[in-house]
């Protein structure tokens, strides 16, 4: 099977940066295949990324806090888990309770990390590294940058499960950040 990998592998050659901007650079690199064929490709670069699935016990059902804000690229609101960009040499944990922090008012006793992917790996090489959140406290007001504005709201996980990919509820890494969480936590699910 290893063999059959290696000629899959393209090894980089050059790269060129096309744009640079606060968020991500525009990258153009050029690869070549183990069978000796070339081509340039462009590659987005930015931070690495950090979600928190923070669960709360209410009226005896684990619910969800969840964040709603305005999404500039899709142009319309969205319900999606707490989180954002790590800072630079942030450790992923740190960034975690920062951003449900920030974005919630809440910090957690209990964090576990769920699981750590690539948010578009035909383009991108950045990494969002997702946790759970548990043992809540409200800690008072959120810490919102400037240009932060944010509803805070608790949510039943079952009606999360219900409206997940409808509406509001469409932001993609959402959905992996659920799928992390039923893989960790929902033993009894057979598939």
């Amino acid at each position: 099977m290893a063999n059959q990998d290696e000629q899959l592998i393209w090894q980089e050659t050059n790269q060129k940066n096309l744009l640079k901007t606060p968020i991500l650079n525009v990258t153009q690199i050029h690869s070549i295949s183990s069978q000796n064929k070339s081509g340039d490709y462009i590659i987005l670069e930015t931070k690495d990324w950090v979600i928190t699935v923070p669960v709360i016990e209410k009226d005896g059902q684990k619910h969800f806090v969840l964040v709603q804000q305005w999404r500039h690229g899709a142009k319309e609101l969205s319900i999606e888990f707490p989180g954002g960009v790590l800072n630079d040499k942030e450790n992923p944990e740190k960034g975690a309770l920062r951003e449900l922090r920030e974005e919630t008012g809440y910090t957690a006793q209990k964090l576990t990390h769920l699981g750590t992917i690539n948010p578009n790996p035909a383009i991108m090489r950045n990494h969002v590294h997702f946790f759970v959140a548990e043992n809540l406290t409200n800690i008072g007001s959120q810490h919102l940058d400037s240009d932060e504005f944010i509803n805070c709201s608790i949510v039943p996980i079952k009606e999360v499960f219900e409206k997940m990919g409808k509406n509001q509820y469409s932001h993609a890494l959402m959905s992996a950040a659920l799928f992390l969480y039923i893989q960790k936590f929902s033993k009894d699910i057979v598939f």
